[in-house]
């Protein structure tokens, strides 16, 4: 299928033909969001191909078997998958790919992966003919639904430019970073970051609670002096409540924590408390609470916890929370 022909005029909304790759929670709230906003979803594709017909259904588009049907049927692609094994995968320089055909076909990459697949990525889109940038996002579910992303794109600056009505619909902040990989290079550090605030707080939590001391006490002159932080905000009280609900899981933060310090390890830096922290992460992963929410950690450092789902098991409804 021929790609619609570019000009020099700014692109409205009605010039986009978006697929989208990756419509778990984030991707089809991320498509449902645009599709308001006034775009076209022109194809959905996912592992899980039953989701992947259901969203094409609600959104009224196509949910093609192969990827290069996808990228046929579009002129942005957006991914947001699991991981670099995943993202090498639908952009392989063989089989069926998004790259088949894919001359003039922009993609934006959202996933939180390593900044050298995102480099990778880009040198095959562009050996194609086509473009790739890099949209990290640091927000969760209901920013995806919402259009309040705080979004970090690294590539070329041409590139971020062409799809900034896009990215304008999917955020309420937005910063370019840099060249390829330099935005998955600073959403590395923040959910390192974050992962170690989130470590934090559970074992002063967890220590208070062993103490006897009032909580909400505690969480009000945490938020009050130097131990204050975002994620006091969003997962303190989940952790005294125990309510786990799933924004972003113990797993996924295992994972970036360790992307974060193989980043260091390149730099001939020691990280010991982010090494720490995706210890305990790690330690959830084994003990079959990996899919619990990052607030899970507390199952870890509250006395009488014995590091399983407890108490809620992860079925609140705080909605509006997290990061």
């Amino acid at each position: 299928m021929a790609k619609r022909k570019t000009t020099n005029r700014k692109k409205s909304k009605t010039d986009f033909k978006i697929g989208f790759v990756g419509v778990g929670r984030m991707g089809a709230n991320m498509a449902r969001n645009l599709v308001e906003n006034g775009f076209t979803i022109s194809a959905v594709s996912d592992a899980n191909t039953r989701s992947a017909r259901a969203l094409a259904k609600e959104l009224g588009c196509a949910a093609p078997k192969k990827l290069s049907e996808v990228t046929a049927l579009s002129d942005v692609v957006i991914t947001v998958v699991t991981d670099d094994a995943s993202m090498r995968s639908i952009f392989s320089a063989s089989g069926d790919s998004l790259l088949t055909e894919a001359k003039g076909t922009t993609f934006l990459n959202c996933a939180t992966i390593s900044p050298a697949t995102h480099v990778l990525v880009e040198k095959r889109a562009e050996k194609v003919g086509a473009s790739s940038l890099e949209g990290c996002m640091a927000s969760s579910i209901t920013q995806a639904r919402q259009g309040t992303l705080y979004l970090m794109c690294g590539g070329k600056r041409s590139v971020f430019n062409k799809v900034r009505p896009i990215l304008d619909a999917l955020s309420v902040s937005l910063r370019y970073i840099g060249t390829a990989g330099q935005a998955a290079q600073v959403k590395a550090l923040v959910n390192m970051v974050m992962n170690i605030n989130t470590a934090g707080l559970a074992e002063g939590l967890g220590l208070g609670k062993s103490l006897g001391l009032d909580l909400k006490t505690l969480m009000s002159v945490f938020s009050q002096t130097g131990a204050n932080s975002r994620v006091l905000e969003t997962d303190g009280e989940d952790m005294v409540i125990r309510d786990h609900e799933c924004y972003f899981s113990a797993d996924h933060a295992a994972k970036d924590s360790g992307i974060a310090l193989k980043l260091a390890n390149e730099q001939g830096l020691n990280l010991p408390l982010a090494t720490a922290t995706k210890a305990q992460f790690e330690k959830m992963k084994k003990l079959g609470i990996g899919d619990l929410d990052k607030s899970g950690i507390a199952e870890l450092t509250f006395p009488g916890r014995k590091g399983d789902k407890g108490g809620k098991g992860g079925k609140g409804g705080k909605g509006d929370k997290k990061k």
